[in-house]
């Protein structure tokens, strides 16, 4: 079976790298003390800090595998054409309806953070965006179905 392969920014490497770090330094062993502590309490049927914990600890876990994974199977992405807007790009684009300028990073699904100005490449807009270049007028559907149309301004 072929293995995925996650694409991401540098930054969002050293992002995982560091929540990794917590993670198995920090957060797993004060977990493993939480669960002694409840453990001391005693009967664990009825123990909800016990229970509590040791879901606290499979959510650890699951992320540290998770992380791992992406990690062994990361694909560095590089702009390599600063002219046209690939994964890894900071655009800079106003919708024409609100008249509203937006400055966005286009990133991999892994990376993505709207709230932030991290939109993926998977998305409505960022699928739009991708291959066009600075002045380029570009009509999208966002996933609530309204039609929108930006410009673009700037690519770094």
């Amino acid at each position: 079976m072929k293995e995925q392969k996650f694409e991401l920014t540098e930054e969002g490497k050293i992002k995982l790298e560091e929540e990794l770090e917590d993670l198995k330094t920090i957060k797993r062993p004060a977990n493993i003390q939480a669960i002694k502590d409840a453990r001391a309490q005693g009967d664990l049927s009825e123990n909800a800090d016990y229970a509590a914990a040791r879901e606290e600890q499979s959510r650890i876990e699951s992320r540290i595998l998770e992380i791992e994974t992406i990690l062994k199977n990361v694909v560095i992405i590089e702009t390599t054409n600063k002219n046209i807007i690939s994964i890894g790009s900071n655009v800079t684009l106003i919708y024409t309806k609100l008249n509203k300028e937006f400055n966005y990073d286009v990133v991999g699904t892994i990376e993505a953070d709207p709230f932030n100005g991290k939109i993926s490449n998977t998305s409505p807009l960022g699928k739009a965006l991708l291959g066009h270049k600075a002045g380029d007028i570009v009509s999208f559907t966002t996933e609530s179905g309204k039609p929108q149309e930006i410009k673009i301004l700037e690519i770094k």
